[in-house]
Parts: C-alpha cells; sequence; structure tokens
C-alpha cells in the first residue's frame, strides 16, 4: 500500500489512527484490527477483530 494512503487512513468507528500490523491495521483506541486481504484494507466495523486475537 503506498505510504499516501496510509497516511490518510483512519479508524471508521473513532477515526483515530491505524498501526500496520501483519496483515491487518489496527486501532489501538477501540482495540480493533482491520483485516488486510490483497493489499486492500477492510475497513468496514463489522469485519474488524479484536485487537488481543491477532497480537
Amino acid at each position: 500500500m503506498d505510504q499516501w494512503v496510509r497516511d490518510v487512513l483512519r479508524c471508521p468507528k473513532c477515526k483515530g489512527e491505524l498501526e500496520d500490523l501483519s496483515g491487518f491495521l489496527a486501532c489501538p483506541a477501540c482495540q480493533l484490527a482491520y483485516p488486510v486481504q490483497d493489499g486492500i484494507p477492510g475497513l468496514l466495523e463489522h469485519r474488524a477483530v479484536p485487537l488481543a486475537s491477532v497480537e
């Protein structure tokens, strides 16, 4: 994913910054992780998993 795209992505729930994890974008504020498949982030709340389950 290009850095400029990464810089504008935000958590869909709280609008906070997301952190890169292996295969996920994580929101530390919400404690949710959003999957990234084939370079495409799935930033939908119903696709999020608890952050503790991917760390």
